[in-house]
């Protein structure tokens, strides 16, 4: 359990806090002999900084290691070996010895040649820490080729051979020509099969012409939503501060904070003065760690971190961890001397500095109560609102829910005494809350497993889990079930509680039809799509006849027939939203289904491309390693945008027939929306 909470706190303190790149490599490339290659990777390390060796064992920190995207007339000799200087020391944190360099970090990989013409495209993969943050894995491109090679043998075309089929079985993809002479994914491929006769390679370069000023020609459609996203992103975090108001961790702290105030001032107004600046130290610090990740990390790097496997399946088990914690199985506190720090400071200063140490004494004590919503409120403005401002915008919300008891109460104290004192329920809200918190780590498991098709959390699976964990807690609601820390003397429910209950279990009978497929509207947003489910009574199927962006639009063409291609996300809460409550419309559905071609792309499908594909972006070589790579380019360079969902309309040549569209459940907007498009391809 240690171990398990250490990785927990690991976690959120690297999703909230600052962490800059303080690691950087240089690559050089030594010629041994005519027939071996050194690829060279030095790396410098700022002071207090460490970079993993190679020789680390499974669960502990990521180890360094040599990824190969593509190689021909070439094989890797040995694995990547680390140089001098490395250190080994028992981590408390994995409770394994690791391998590390302080300072400088050399690591070589010895490539031997095969053929007279070799091209090895691969990568160093890394981790860096420090004693306080890590770094995400990162990568560091090495490319060997040239036209020197030894003449080919029968050994070493048979060496070549069994080069490629390691490389495969390493999870290399082989690469795939398609009758354009352009490398395709298996999926791709799949797509195709629909007797679809490809374009040329004209059509294709054309198809993705940017076209962002056309887009604009016919309106700001997308943008109008935007600003939508701003009101909702505040909502969120304004509701999230709300729900940590009411927990045991900072209802009691009110009362004492406010009457500590109004009591040392010496005159009320004074005392007022004290307790707003109070209130606006609190907002100031979450809003200076909203613009850290901001600043940090920004909206792209975010929204890849929302569907990163590893990330996701820590932030499951942390929210479980919590929740379990919240239930009274034990206490999850940061190290009491922080608090203590803080708090001796603020009582050896004066003034306003005084009151700014205070309010971040109570950041510190309140953080088993507010950092698992904190973390949960990062993860989804981050990734709803498609900019960079989101994790600001949503702490504003948080920190002004959060301040504003302590404002109004130092306004008129005599609230004071009409306030809520504290008792057993604010253990019924942490137990309510550990529910919940327990129900979003099932997203959290389930986008993981979407994006990365593992199948193991289907809808109908998810819809089974909620239905029980809903259920519980109305029975726990109703004084059914008692928790440690819970009041064994209460023998009555009381009113609010069984009202609570009420919805709770309504709830839980609402989604029991959708384990047949009903849409069940109200979890469309965190449930996985329909097209999981193995088992559908609904006869209203509506799904992307192709996921690949130049199939679809050969079959268009050669159907002649609109295009509404749809940027996605396994992980995209407003994706869902949209198809459940707007395209199973009527109205909607026709269209869709027969008069357009539609296509769906997710910006987060984790399937590696065949072969990796290198593109200039802002002055910037970036390469494409997998499938959502390559439909996030696509987004951003043809069409301006960054967001999910995204619908765009097209005409058989890549060029728009209407604005874009977002998120917005208007059925009527969304109908016209498409209608225009048609009529405007008809023209």
């Amino acid at each position: 359990m240690k171990k398990f909470l250490s990785l927990t706190l690991l976690l959120l303190v690297t999703v909230v806090m600052a962490v800059q790149a303080q690691v950087s490599f240089t690559v050089k490339y030594k010629r041994v002999n005519p027939t071996t290659v050194d690829i060279v990777f030095t790396g410098t390390a700022q002071p207090g900084w460490h970079i993993y060796s190679t020789n680390i064992g499974e669960g502990g920190p990521t180890r360094a290691t040599f990824g190969v995207d593509k190689i021909k007339g070439a094989k890797l000799k040995g694995g990547l070996k680390g140089g001098p200087g490395a250190k080994t020391m028992q981590d408390p944190i994995f409770e394994m010895p690791v391998t590390y360099y302080e300072g400088h970090a050399t690591f070589t990989q010895r490539v031997e040649l095969l053929d007279k013409d070799y091209e090895l495209k691969g990568y160093l993969k890394y981790g860096a820490c420090n004693d306080e943050n890590c770094l995400p894995p990162t990568s560091v491109n090495a490319i060997v080729k040239g036209t020197d090679g030894p003449a080919p043998t029968a050994e070493s075309k048979a060496e070549e051979a069994a080069a490629q089929q390691q490389a495969m079985a390493n999870g290399l993809p082989t690469t795939q020509t398609d009758t354009m002479g352009n490398n395709v994914a298996a999926t791709d491929i799949a797509a195709t099969a629909v007797a679809v006769q490809p374009l040329d390679s004209a059509a294709t370069q054309a198809l993705w012409t940017p076209v962002i000023k056309e887009l604009r020609n016919f309106g700001t459609g997308a943008d109008d939503v935007s600003g939508k996203a701003w009101y909702y992103i505040f909502f969120l975090g304004f509701v999230g501060g709300l729900v940590a108001l009411f927990t045991p961790c900072v209802w009691p702290i009110i009362p004492m904070t406010v009457s500590f105030f109004l009591k040392r001032s010496g005159n009320r107004r004074k005392g007022i003065r004290d307790a707003i600046t109070y209130g606006v130290s609190i907002v100031v610090i979450y809003v200076a760690l909203g613009l850290i990740i901001t600043t940090l990390f920004g909206a792209n790097a975010l929204n890849d971190l929302s569907t990163n496997a590893v990330f996701n399946i820590l932030f499951f088990l942390m929210l479980v961890v919590f929740a379990a914690s919240f239930f009274g199985g034990f206490e999850i506190t940061l190290p009491s001397k922080w608090g203590d720090a803080v708090d001796s400071k603020a009582e050896k200063t004066t003034g306003l500095l005084s009151i700014f140490l205070m309010a971040f004494t109570l950041s510190l004590v309140s953080f088993s109560c507010t950092g698992p919503i904190i973390g949960f409120l990062l993860v989804e403005v981050s990734t709803s609102g498609g900019s960079a401002l989101a994790p600001t915008i949503g702490m504003l919300g948080f920190a002004i829910a959060l301040a504003l008891p302590f404002t109004l109460f130092a306004l008129f104290p005599t609230w004071l005494k009409s306030a809520p004192k504290s008792g057993g329920w604010l253990n019924n809200v942490k137990v309510v809350l550990g529910f919940l918190e327990l129900a979003f780590a099932l997203k959290f498991f389930s986008v993981a497993d979407l994006a990365y098709g593992w199948h193991l959390l289907d809808r109908e699976t998810f819809l089974a889990l909620w239905i029980v964990i809903f259920t519980l807690l109305g029975v726990y609601l109703l004084g059914a079930i008692k928790f440690p820390h819970d009041d064994e003397d209460e023998r009555h429910t009381s009113v609010p509680r069984f009202f609570l209950a009420l919805i709770s279990l309504a709830f839980a009978v609402y989604m029991v039809p959708g384990l047949w497929g009903a849409p069940v509207k109200a979890v469309s947003a965190f449930a996985p799509p329909i097209s999981t489910q193995d088992f559908n009574l609904d006869p209203v199927k509506i799904e992307a006849k192709f996921t690949d962006y130049e199939a679809g639009m050969a079959y268009a063409r050669q159907t002649g027939k609109p295009v509404m291609v749809d940027f996605t996300g396994h992980g995209c809460v407003n994706c869902r939203k949209m198809e459940l409550a707007v395209w199973h419309d009527a109205k909607v559905r026709d269209l869709l289904t027969k008069d357009y071609v539609l296509i769906s792309l997710y910006v987060d499908e984790k399937a590696p491309l065949p072969a990796p594909m290198e593109v200039e972006e802002n002055g910037q070589t970036t390469t494409l390693r997998t499938i959502g790579d390559k439909w996030s380019y696509l987004q951003r360079s043809k069409f301006g945008a960054n967001a999910q969902p995204f619908y765009v309309l097209l005409d058989n040549n890549g060029r728009p027939l209407n604005t874009s569209y977002s998120y917005d459940e208007d059925v009527d907007k969304f109908v016209k929306f498409l209608k225009t498009g048609l009529d405007n391809y008809k023209k």
